[in-house]
């Protein structure tokens, strides 16, 4: 670290880095509706399309991820379900995301890493597409997410509590960038900072269902310090997040 002042950053990558909502999510989801259908008729159980989204969503919203739920109550193999739900036949060609990221990233002083409850091989091409590979020091996807051998992605206090012990740096001196405000709560919880990213949101809330604070998108949570439409806005809020 340059100072005691010098921030660490932990970014999140969809529907903050890019606009997953555009095609990137509906296709996940309709990944893991295929998984999980194919699991609830191996059960026995019911799995009309009811069923199987309300699934998806109960476990999302129970666990932070959907594999969670499948892995626990279902004995889903956690490779399996993290390489299926992300097989894409053209990846690049659904991404959508703002021009100029790389130069907003360049202005926010200090180290910054990739915090994704994403598969590590899709994050990283994702990342790569973007252009954006260079600006992170680590990348940590949720094979990275273990604490005492149980898979702890966010919004787990634990697994932050071990990443901000990893690299030996307080919490008020982290800022997470997330869409996510479970995530952001946890965080701040803990004594990190926190960026709440908007813009992608309605999207995300049609696929997944009106979850918690991102009901009302004109709501200010207490446990979020800058609330931003897109990352470029962030060198400009950076008083506010010190």
């Amino acid at each position: 670290m340059a100072s005691n002042t010098t921030p660490l950053w932990l970014f999140d990558l969809d529907n903050t880095l890019h606009n997953a909502s555009h095609a990137i999510f509906p296709a996940i989801n309709a990944n893991m509706n295929r998984i999980i259908t194919r699991v609830l008729e191996e059960g026995g159980h019911p799995s009309d399309e009811a069923a199987v989204n309300h699934l998806r969503r109960h476990y999302w919203k129970l666990y932070g991820a959907t594999l969670l739920g499948m892995v626990r109550h279902h004995g889903v193999r956690i490779e399996d379900f993290l390489h299926e739900a992300h097989l894409f036949d053209d990846l690049p060609g659904m991404v959508r995301a703002e021009r100029g990221i790389g130069r907003w990233l360049r202005q926010l002083p200090g180290r910054k890493i990739l915090l994704t409850n994403a598969p590590h091989r899709y994050s990283r091409e994702l990342v790569r597409h973007l252009g954006l590979h260079r600006h992170f020091s680590h990348h940590l996807s949720i094979e990275s997410m273990h604490v005492h051998r149980q898979l702890r992605p966010k919004p787990s206090r634990l697994m932050l509590r071990k990443l901000l012990a990893r690299h030996k740096i307080a919490p008020h001196r982290c800022i997470l960038v997330e869409d996510t405000v479970d995530n952001l709560k946890t965080a701040r919880q803990l004594g990190v900072r926190t960026a709440w990213v908007t813009q992608y949101l309605r999207g995300s809330q049609a696929l997944l269902g009106h979850i918690g604070g991102q009901r009302v998108l004109s709501r200010f949570p207490g446990y979020v310090d800058v609330k931003v439409r897109s990352v470029r806005q962030l060198p400009r809020r950076l008083a506010a997040l010190r």
